[in-house]
């Protein structure tokens, strides 16, 4: 088993979506918890980038971009999502950005009634 690449930076992703979700509840657009989110992320000192893009290549021309919600510490993407359980297209969309960004680790953020929900994403996730 491979060693877990960036626990102590996930770990406070994490945290800083479980406290934006805890202050803030549910009911809102994505936009509000990504707003929180930038805030509560500057807070703790991590580097953020929102809204990043990543150009879409085929035969070295660029075909689109993809916009990622955030890009912390030049390591990990954070993707937000309003609903209550994981989705398949949201998990491949993260894998796209992962991709296209060079970067090995995403996250997916779910804002639901009672709860967020996070799944944790490396490149290779199959």
């Amino acid at each position: 088993m491979g060693k877990l690449l960036y626990p102590e930076l996930s770990y406070k992703i994490i945290g800083a979506l479980y406290k934006v979700h805890n202050e803030l509840g549910s009911g809102y657009q994505e936009k509000y918890y990504c707003r929180a989110i930038a805030l509560e992320l500057k807070r703790l000192n991590l580097t953020c980038k929102e809204q990043v893009h990543f150009n879409i290549q085929f035969n070295g021309e660029s075909i689109g971009k993809y916009f990622a919600d955030f890009v912390i510490e030049n390591k990990i993407i954070l993707e937000m999502k309003i609903g209550f359980k994981v989705i398949p297209r949201d998990k491949k969309q993260l894998l796209g950005y992962l991709k296209q960004s060079g970067l090995e680790i995403g996250i997916l953020a779910y804002f639901g009634k009672d709860k967020v929900l996070t799944e944790r994403m490396t490149r290779g996730y199959k």
